[in-house]
């Protein structure tokens, strides 16, 4: 629980034996459910993370859910999405499954919606001083070039780093949203932002610590980014502007638009 606020943190995890169980055993004690999603990992990624859960002593705060088929990472945090909502979180908040998020800045995430002023905080590894010795040069650029098409794509001007995992979202944002729209795969937070931003959701970023140990790996190459995004930033884009243009009709045009009662 924090500041009267059930929390629970969604992991998503492929293939990450070797780094889930640390993961787990690091998530801070205010958190009230422990959500790790394995997509169909093809190692041992969920009897890692259900060892790691009994290493903490508390094997009833940590659920591991096994896609029988992968469904990518935005289909494997849709699935912690849902079953936060079922166990009755009221914030869900995403950490990867590969430790390049710190712990510690999970607080800074949760303050602005337990202080009512946003109902999606998202990290932005670019307000933190680090960003610059710590994220590999190739990265740097890709994020750029993506941060600055998402504030275009979104309509949420304000926001940079969209490739930035670590989030926190309230119920109402997920409610207001349809999680079964949302793209699946890489590409996944810019379709989210844009939903959000036509649901009319308030969206901060938060500064977070960028972290890439000596032995970070991506499953994230040239082809994986330049054959989804121009078709999920395109789509973003012009489902937020149809949306926002029917808002802004005259009222007397949504009332013919209505279908006719008893037809």
């Amino acid at each position: 629980m924090y500041r009267g606020l059930r929390i629970a943190v969604v992991i998503p995890a492929f293939n990450e034996r070797g780094k889930i169980a640390a993961t787990v055993a690091t998530v801070p004690e205010l958190v009230d459910h422990i959500l790790v999603i394995d997509d169909a990992s093809r190692d041992d990624t969920s009897r890692q993370a259900g060892l790691a859960a009994l290493g903490r002593g508390e094997p009833a705060r940590v659920e591991v859910i096994r896609h029988a088929a992968n469904r990518g990472v935005g289909g494997a945090i849709t699935t912690g999405y849902r079953r936060a909502i079922a166990i009755g979180a009221d914030v869900a908040a995403v950490m990867a499954g590969d430790g390049q998020m710190d712990p510690g800045d999970l607080p800074a995430l949760l303050d602005p919606i337990a202080d009512g002023t946003a109902d999606y905080a998202k990290g932005n590894r670019f307000g933190h001083p680090a960003i610059w010795t710590a994220m590999p040069a190739s990265r740097i650029v890709g994020n750029l070039a993506l941060s600055v098409a998402t504030r275009v794509t979104s309509g949420y001007r304000h926001v940079f780093d969209s490739q930035c995992g670590y989030t926190a979202i309230h119920r109402r944002a997920l409610a207001a949203i349809e999680l079964d729209k949302l793209f699946p795969r890489y590409g996944y937070p810019n379709d989210l932002l844009s939903r959000l931003h036509v649901a009319e959701m308030r969206v901060v970023d938060v500064p977070v610590r960028p972290i890439y140990g000596p032995a970070w790996r991506s499953g994230i190459h040239l082809g994986t980014a330049l054959h989804p995004m121009p078709w999920v930033l395109l789509r973003s884009w012009t489902a937020r502007a149809w949306a926002e243009a029917l808002r802004a009709r005259p009222a007397w045009t949504r009332w013919l638009a209505r279908p006719a009662s008893g037809a």
